[in-house]
């Protein structure tokens, strides 16, 4: 397992891969995502560069809680497959800060 922190920042997207998840292995992926920033809401996605790049959620993987709420969600690696995972600010205009861990 191994945990990604970062900050959204007003332009309201972080890009959490820097290149398109490439697997055709059909395995649970688990994912905790978590927003520490109270009065903002964040979305945990997977799409193309063009969905990033348009702040567009492609493929919502999971939506935020408050501060203290981390929600599993668990999918099929293949799925993902030739996606970029990001997360986009849905609520909120402060910088949020989250948690997003990978097993």
């Amino acid at each position: 397992m191994f945990t990604v922190t970062g900050t959204v920042e007003a332009f309201g997207k972080y890009l959490v891969t820097g290149m398109p998840f490439d697997t055709e292995v059909r395995t649970p992926l688990r994912l905790a995502f978590e927003n520490n920033t109270a009065g903002t809401h964040l979305a945990l996605c997977a799409g193309s560069d063009a969905d990033f790049h348009a702040g567009q959620p492609g493929m919502r993987l999971s939506d935020s809680g408050g501060p203290g709420f981390k929600l599993l969600t668990i999918h099929d690696a293949s799925v993902l497959s030739g996606k970029v995972i990001y997360v986009l600010r849905e609520a909120g205009t402060a910088p949020s800060q989250f948690t997003l861990m990978i097993e």
